[in-house]
């Protein structure tokens, strides 16, 4: 799932008729609007769920997110999301999760399961994530993703789920007998991560808008099949079961590309290590790194080349660690050789992330502390959660408890 933060009110279009098809991927696509900057929100013309949480009438938009908890976090997760959340928890209603059920889609070793689901929470408050600001949980914690997955499979059509890249591109590599069902269906269980909270915004990389098509398209279906009077003539208020959720694009940083590669995205899943600038890396595996990343001979150094891949990503990744604008990396770094910008570039990675590896030691060393929040975030997510997933068992038609 990430990644993260306008000041103009977004258009959110009428429900649609029921509707199937290529036609309706290209009519869907064709309303979601452009990708957005940060501090953009939302209209909520979609009305809420029959009960509601206790909130002020004015609440904040929500905003929901989460990281798989397979392989090390690495810069392109913390730069292209996580550090992003933090400035969002100070002005939306956020909910960030560990995203432990997308994490067994694909072969993974079981015993290491729960210990990165941990590690991966500790980053998230290391990295400055407030549990008083945001709540915090892990997803297999709150049941409801699982029991909203299953209600919303059974309103999405196979053919919608065929066309996903990541799926095509996953089965491709690995062979039909490789890949579970789960690979396919994946995309059902991230639409109930999001409808579940009625999320105003969604942080995504330009390469998860798919993802997010579907969740708007899923949640339109559903409305339109069981929302309106429909659900108002089985006891409910009526109106829209979900909100359709926006998509929230950072103006920087979303998609941070490999050091070996610089066309491709820096991922957990790339064969080699080298790869990738972990959070947790020692000071001198960042100095090798960032040593042997693969650069250009062209002189100087400049962002907008198209034929210098390599260098746009590396000052790219100097400007956000350094908090500095374009304009102020250029002449900074302009006239200078590969050499002297990769020491700089490794003093600025290693100043950024000592103090987040320091207090990453300090709450992993508080188990109790860490499970604390872990708890009160999954219960502040159950009590919205369980509003939704009730309301859609009422409008679906099932017997109340």
């Amino acid at each position: 799932m990430s990644h993260a933060l306008l000041a103009h009110v977004l258009h959110r279009p009428p429900l649609l008729a029921s509707r199937s098809g290529a036609g309706a991927r290209g009519l869907l696509a064709s309303r979601i609007h452009p990708l957005r900057r940060l501090n953009c929100s939302a209209a909520e013309t979609a009305a809420g769920p029959t009960e509601e949480a206790p909130a002020s009438p004015a609440r904040k938009k929500r905003v929901v997110s989460g990281v798989q908890p397979t392989g090390m976090v690495h810069l392109g997760n913390y730069l292209g999301a996580i550090k992003n959340w933090v400035a969002l928890q100070d002005s939306y209603e956020t909910f960030f999760f560990i995203v432990d059920l997308h994490a067994i889609t694909l072969p993974y070793d079981a015993p290491e399961l729960s210990k990165s689901t941990r590690s991966t929470a500790a980053i998230y408050l290391a990295c400055g994530i407030d549990s008083s600001k945001a709540s915090i949980f892990v997803q297999s914690h709150v049941r409801a993703h699982v029991e909203l997955m299953w209600l919303l499979s059974s309103s999405t059509p196979i053919g919608w789920l065929n066309r996903m890249i990541q799926f095509k591109e996953k089965s491709r590599k690995a062979g039909d007998e490789n890949v579970g069902v789960a690979l396919l269906t994946y995309p059902v269980l991230m639409a109930s991560d999001i409808l579940l909270y009625q999320s105003d915004l969604v942080p995504v990389g330009e390469d998860q808008t798919q993802h997010l098509e579907l969740t708007r398209e899923i949640a339109e279906r559903v409305n339109n099949l069981y929302g309106g009077r429909k659900w108002k003539k089985l006891g409910g208020r009526g109106g829209s079961l979900f909100k359709v959720p926006e998509a929230l694009i950072p103006p920087a940083g979303a998609r941070v590309m490999s050091l070996t590669d610089g066309l491709s995205k820096m991922s957990k899943s790339a064969p080699s290590d080298q790869s990738r600038i972990n959070l947790l890396d020692p000071k001198d595996v960042i100095v090798n790194k960032i040593k042997r990343c693969k650069t250009d001979s062209f002189p100087g150094l400049e962002f907008d080349n198209p034929e210098r891949p390599e260098c746009r990503n590396l000052l790219a990744i100097y400007q956000i660690i350094t908090g500095k604008t374009k304009e102020e990396v250029v002449r900074e770094c302009q006239d200078m050789n590969w050499g002297t910008f990769k020491t700089t570039l490794t003093d600025a990675l290693i100043e950024h992330l000592q103090p987040i590896q320091a207090r990453y030691e300090e709450i992993m060393s508080d188990p109790g502390y860490l499970d604390n929040v872990l708890l009160e975030g999954a219960g502040k997510a159950s009590e919205i959660a369980d509003i939704t997933l009730n309301n859609v068992y009422q409008a679906m038609g099932f017997l109340r408890r």
